[in-house]
C-alpha cells in the first residue's frame, strides 16, 4: 500500500461532503429522538470505523443515552473485501438486558458482519435492537438485513474518510470519498 503524504490526493472523488454528512446526521438524530421519546437508549458503536459517526450522532440525540463499544474483525489487514469470518475483538462492557439498543455502523456492505452481530446481541436479551448506518452499499449485499436508519445509499465503490479506512489510514478525512485504485492495488 502506498498512500500520498496529502491523503486528499488519493481520493478520486468526494462522494459525500462534510456539510452533507452534518445535515444527514442532524436529521437522523432528530428521527431517533422522536422514535425513542420518553425512553433511555443505548448506542453501541462498532469500532473503529463508526466512532466519528457515533460521536456526531449522539450529540444530535435529545434523550438520556448510554454508549458502549464493540470491536469486530471481518477484514484482514489491508483487505478490501470482507472475509466473512467475524471475530469479536472487544465485547460490550455493560449488560444490555432489557434495554433499547441502537447498533451504530459506519457502512453496511455484504451484511455478513451485521447479521452476526445482531444474532449475537439478541442473545443478550435487549428490549429492542435497531440499526443505524451512515452508509448502505446494497449492490454488495449477501444477507438481507433491515436497516432502521440509513444516512446515504452509495454505489459499489471503495470508500474512505469519516471513519472509514484502508490499512488504518484515511479515517480522519472529514468527507467520504472514493479511493483511487492506485492507493490500494499493489
Amino acid at each position: 500500500m502506498k498512500h500520498s503524504q496529502d491523503l486528499n490526493e488519493d481520493v478520486a472523488e468526494v462522494l459525500l461532503s462534510e456539510d452533507q454528512i452534518r445535515v444527514k446526521v442532524t436529521e437522523l438524530g432528530k428521527r431517533i429522538s422522536a422514535d425513542y421519546a420518553g425512553r433511555e437508549l443505548t448506542l453501541v458503536s462498532v469500532l473503529k470505523g463508526s466512532l466519528p459517526f457515533m460521536a456526531d450522532l449522539m450529540r444530535q440525540i435529545d434523550l438520556p443515552l448510554r454508549i458502549d463499544l464493540m470491536e469486530v474483525s471481518s477484514y484482514g489487514g489491508t483487505a478490501t473485501e470482507s472475509s466473512g469470518l467475524v471475530r469479536i475483538l472487544k465485547d460490550l462492557s455493560a449488560p444490555i438486558d432489557g434495554r433499547d439498543v441502537l447498533l451504530v455502523e459506519d457502512i453496511i456492505d455484504t451484511g455478513l458482519t451485521l447479521n452476526y452481530l445482531l444474532r449475537y446481541l439478541r442473545g443478550k436479551n435487549p428490549r429492542s435492537i435497531k440499526v443505524c448506518s451512515l452508509l448502505d452499499k446494497p449492490a454488495r449485499r449477501l444477507v438481507e438485513i433491515p436497516i432502521d436508519y440509513v444516512g446515504f445509499e452509495i454505489p459499489d465503490a471503495f470508500v474512505v474518510g469519516y471513519g472509514l479506512d484502508f490499512g488504518e489510514v484515511y479515517r480522519n478525512l472529514r468527507f467520504v470519498g472514493v479511493l483511487r485504485p492506485e492507493a490500494y492495488e499493489s
